[in-house]
């Protein structure tokens, strides 16, 4: 009898992409299992939200190899984005429609059929708790709810893999755990894999399955929260891995794009 071989959700293989002359991503490789939670770690300018994008297909196919669930995203450009959900570190949701408007007009995007979408857009909104709230304005909204709208957004067309860039930028202790907490209820009542970027070290302890940490384009460091540490110190924080790898580039990398930081500025700033 065969054994049949279940592919990861991503395959990244020797994985390049310059902007011009500088090098943003330089020879990467990870897999990240079906159903898990992966952490993509590293400064600003390491290289994080360009493999994201990447593998998202908002980028060109680069040199390398990605697959999404066994296709390849060079071949497979319109099978992979049916799969993906995708919350960018820049604000998606419009302040000027109300909740359910912004998730409607995903629906649309994802082309929903239209005698299903209504169903499928109260069930959004209810899986990150805005069903009561859904008819104001997203101007309204705090922070913790803007980004659970947006999770909302990525889910409408119920992806197998869910793609979050700094999903908590900004946010306070208690919104942050308001969005984790709802992500890994989606994750526990679908299935659903999940790849995310953050600085916080303590979400990525307490939330990654496993994690990588990229810096000056390359993957330093891969393993579970725990290998990791314990591979500094058997007291080591995620934080002093992060030292460890990055050389206490905790801030800024030499590659850093100042227009990736005011993004981020402006992203808090809206959040905050």
């Amino acid at each position: 009898m065969t054994t049949r071989t279940v592919p990861p959700a991503v395959r990244v293989t020797g994985v390049r992409h310059r902007f011009g002359d500088t090098v943003a991503v330089d020879g990467v490789d990870f897999d990240v299992a079906a159903g898990m939670v992966f952490g993509l770690l590293g400064p600003n300018g390491a290289g994080k939200t360009t493999t994201l994008r990447m593998i998202t297909t908002l980028l060109p196919a680069p040199p390398g190899t990605i697959e999404v669930f066994g296709l390849d995203v060079a071949r497979h450009k319109l099978a992979v984005r049916r799969l993906i959900g995708y919350v960018p570190q820049r604000l998606s949701a419009d302040g000027a429609l109300t909740g359910w408007e912004n998730v409607a007009l995903f629906a649309r995007l994802y082309d929903v059929p239209r005698a299903r979408r209504r169903q499928v857009v109260d069930t959004a909104l209810e899986s990150v708790g805005l069903v009561d709230v859904a008819g104001r304005t997203a101007s309204t909204y705090s922070g913790g709810m803007i980004r659970r709208l947006e999770l909302a957004q990525a889910l409408v067309n119920a992806p197998r893999l869910l793609m979050l860039d700094e999903p908590t930028i900004g946010l306070d202790p208690i919104a942050r755990t308001s969005v984790w907490e709802r992500i890994l209820e989606v994750r526990a009542n679908t299935g659903m894999t999940v790849l995310v970027t953050t600085h916080y070290m303590d979400e990525a302890d307490q939330y990654c399955d496993r994690i990588a940490l990229m810096h000056h384009g390359r993957i330093r460091a891969m393993g579970t929260p725990a290998e990791l540490k314990a591979s500094v110190d058997p007291d080591a924080t995620l934080d002093d891995v992060f030292r460890a790898v990055t050389g206490d580039e905790l801030r800024s990398s030499p590659g850093e794009r100042m227009r990736d930081v005011r993004a981020t500025r402006r992203t808090a700033h809206r959040l905050g």
